[in-house]
């Protein structure tokens, strides 16, 4: 019976166990990734990655609040990466869904059935779950995002990076405190990152990351691993740890008036902040260090006796948090926030908005190219006022005029700034050569590209700070606001001295010393395969040093500072222009023997910015040599041929002579699709009235003629080609009109006879 009893007893608990795990092994569907974004087998990764976007717009948890949308959105995402990946879709394709670690050989796949053959319950046995949750998928970095995104950003912001991988189950006991500090430092502007060392072995390795799990901050593109406890406290400290030291002034009130007046110094405007905290706040740094650039940051602890007359002294409320960006008025702020909650989007637009002061002194090429922005069709356009002046004292009240004027002139299409002759020497020369006048003078200026062309005009009187002074630069800037060509000069400016360079060795030092302590530190905690990023970025640092800085100190290369312009002749003729390549404009400017070395310096000058396309080709033609050469062009093209706007004798003189003067005139001649643009030539004297710098508006343009054609001056000539570069802009930008011919005039044919 004992028997009998002992088998009844096997055979119920049997019946029971079916019955547990029976209806799971027939209802648990194994993972298919085609499935979960619905495409087939043979999709293309284009078709893929179009359904995996449109899935996850729609299944984001942050905008589908159903239960199930973090789960469906975490499937999305795995399926994505398993697709997405063309080795391991080849891997589910053959062997089904296994661990990416795992060799796929034929062990493994009997394992795999005998796994499948016995499915179990998780929630039933509480086996921890292994899958990545919906934190850690929207922080994935993959290479290519880490180089071209991250690593740049990490100028601006500190990351916090873990090393984790699928089936790592160390790395589960870490995920409360990881998900806690995410949701604590993200929000105040640390960057969040997650790298799976299974399906992103590249970043890993570039990392140094050998082990899951791991956790590594990264900032300056400088990686620095954290080797303390995985607890909360630790890892804030640590993200505070790679933050430069003295990002943030303290102020007090024996120290306050320095920090504020010593915006000249560092031509940057200045932060107070105040806040009750022995500590500065995290948020403040991150701030400060984001814009480390533009703005000084400085610190008042409330809670202090020594703090007590510049609380009073701006009237602060102790209550509540406050911020005071100041400028060059130091004592009143340009800009106040207060909140009982500070955040970090109220802080960044507060600053962001604030960054330049309101007249701040060009130091170097960055802080002009974002001033002074280069035009742009889709942007409204900038306008930038620039005095030229000195330091001496005879000069402060010329600049204190300057900014008085600049201070009740703040529109947004004008933008006030200020340089030192003596320190920015080359580009005051290229400005003020044309006038030959002397600082302190006022240039208003417009970039028209990154290579340093600009338009610009002398402000006429000079600038002594003087009410008429101030009434005229108001009406001449009213004047340029109306029609942007009052600039009537143009130039390609130097680029800008670095006023700050003679820091560069200090700054070197500084950094060097933190590789090295790193170095150190990694010494004793890493093994030498962490320690390789630390000693490939010090001989990274030195090789820049020596082989760059020094090297180039004393070779620099010589600009090419000329244009290659040819003579259209017999021989030339049929591969400069006939033969012109698909796509190939050759720039001819026509010309006499009187005229072709003035001519020809002046047209180097106006397409020497454009010279660098590889497109256009540059030539002269001689009408002394080749006189019917352009009468035949103009006969093929008659819509070419302007309106005359001559009084009736000019008429009739033209009509006797029966001859054009073509001296001046620019053709951009398509040698393959047979069309040619036209540049009249444009004088400065009475009779620019009637003359047009080019044939845009054919009903309008007309030609331009001195009654003393045969003894026109050197000026006269020069001044032909002043509106060459507009045209060329317009060439550029194909809006010009084009004046199709049946057939290009052979050059041999019409040469006369000598």
């Amino acid at each position: 019976m004992g028997g009998w009893s002992v088998f009844v007893s096997c055979c119920v608990w049997a019946i029971l166990l079916l019955a547990l795990f029976g209806d799971s092994l027939a209802s648990a569907p194994e993972f298919d990734p085609y499935n979960v974004l619905g495409v087939t087998r043979h999709a293309s990764q284009a078709e893929i990655k179009k359904v995996y976007k449109s899935l996850a717009r729609e299944w984001h948890p942050d905008k589908n609040k159903s239960p199930g949308a973090e789960d469906m959105f975490i499937k999305i995402t795995k399926s994505y990466e398993i697709l997405s990946n063309e080795e391991r879709r080849a891997n589910y394709d053959q062997f089904g869904q296994m661990d990416e670690n795992q060799n796929f050989a034929q062990a493994q796949q009997g394992f795999r059935h005998y796994h499948d053959s016995f499915y179990f319950d998780e929630s039933f046995f509480h086996f921890p779950r292994t899958s990545r949750d919906f934190t850690d998928s929207k922080h994935l970095f993959h290479y290519s995002q880490y180089i071209s995104e991250v690593l740049p950003d990490s100028f601006k912001r500190p990351y916090l990076i873990k090393i984790t991988s699928e089936w790592c189950f160390t790395c589960i006991h870490i995920e409360p405190v990881w998900k806690d500090t995410v949701q604590e430092l993200e929000p105040l502007g640390v960057g969040i990152g997650v790298v799976d060392i299974g399906y992103e072995r590249q970043l890993a390795n570039h990392l140094g990351a050998h082990r899951t799990p791991s956790i590594l901050g990264l900032i300056n593109g400088k990686v620095t691993f954290f080797h303390y406890a995985v607890v909360r406290e630790h890892l804030r400290q640590f993200v505070e740890s790679l933050l430069p030291q003295k990002l943030v002034e303290k102020v007090t009130d024996n120290s306050y008036l320095e920090f504020l007046n010593s915006w000249h110094e560092e031509n940057k405007p200045r932060v107070l902040m105040f806040d009750v905290a022995s500590n500065i706040p995290l948020l403040y740094k991150l701030t400060a260090f984001a814009y480390k650039d533009y703005v000084r940051f400085g610190y008042v602890d409330m809670g202090l006796t020594e703090t007590s007359k510049v609380v009073q002294r701006f009237n602060i409320n102790t209550y509540a948090p406050t911020m005071l960006l100041f400028k060059e008025n130091t004592d009143k702020p340009a800009d106040v926030i207060q909140a009982r909650g500070m955040k970090k989007q109220i802080i960044d637009e507060f600053v962001s908005n604030n960054r330049f002061l309101l007249v701040p002194r060009l130091v170097n090429q960055k802080l002009f190219d974002e001033l002074c922005p280069v035009k742009q069709i889709h942007r409204r356009r900038k306008f930038c006022v620039l005095l030229v002046t000195g330091e001496g004292e005879q000069f402060v009240s010329v600049n204190e005029a300057f900014f008085d004027f600049a201070s009740s002139n703040t529109k947004e299409v004008l933008r006030f700034a200020y340089v030192y002759q003596r320190q920015q020497q080359p580009l005051c020369d290229t400005l003020l050569k044309k006038e030959d006048t002397t600082p302190p003078q006022v240039i208003l200026l417009e970039r028209r590209n990154a290579t340093g062309r600009v338009f610009y005009r002398t402000v006429t009187g000079g600038w002594n700070g003087s009410d008429d002074d101030k009434h005229r630069l108001l009406e001449q800037l009213e004047l340029l606001q109306r029609d942007s060509s009052y600039l009537t000069h143009d130039a390609m400016l130097p680029e800008l001295n670095n006023e700050f360079a003679s820091m560069f060795l200090i700054q070197w030092i500084n950094t060097a010393y933190d590789y090295l302590a790193q170095f150190y530190f990694d010494l004793l905690y890493s093994n030498w395969r962490e320690m390789m990023p630390v000693l490939s970025l010090i001989f990274s640092a030195l090789f820049i040093l020596f082989g760059t800085v020094i090297i180039q100190a004393f070779s620099r290369p010589p600009k090419k500072s000329f244009v290659e312009v040819t003579e259209l002749t017999d021989i030339t003729y049929m591969s400069n222009l006939v033969r012109l390549k698909p796509g190939h404009i050759n720039v001819v400017l026509i010309l006499t023997d009187a005229s072709k070395q003035v001519l020809l310096r002046k047209f180097a000058k106006e397409v020497f910015s454009f010279s660098g396309s590889q497109t256009l080709h540059y030539s002269f033609l001689n009408v002394d040599k080749h006189s019917q050469w352009m009468d035949s062009l103009m006969e093929s093209a008659p819509d070419a041929r302007p309106s005359d706007c001559l009084d009736k004798e000019e008429e009739e003189e033209d009509s006797t002579s029966n001859k054009s003067d073509y001296t001046g005139h620019v053709l951009a001649l398509n040698g393959h699709k047979k069309y040619f643009c036209l540049f009249r030539p444009v004088f400065t004297g009475e009779e620019a009235e009637c003359s047009r710098w080019s044939d845009e508006d054919a009903s309008k343009a007309s030609r331009s003629r001195s009654s003393s054609r045969q003894k026109a001056t050197t000026l006269e000539i020069h001044h032909k080609l002043d509106r060459l570069g507009l045209w060329m802009e317009r060439l550029m930008e194909g809006t010009l009109p084009r004046h199709y011919v049946p057939a290009w005039p052979g050059l041999d044919t019409i040469t006369p006879q000598k």
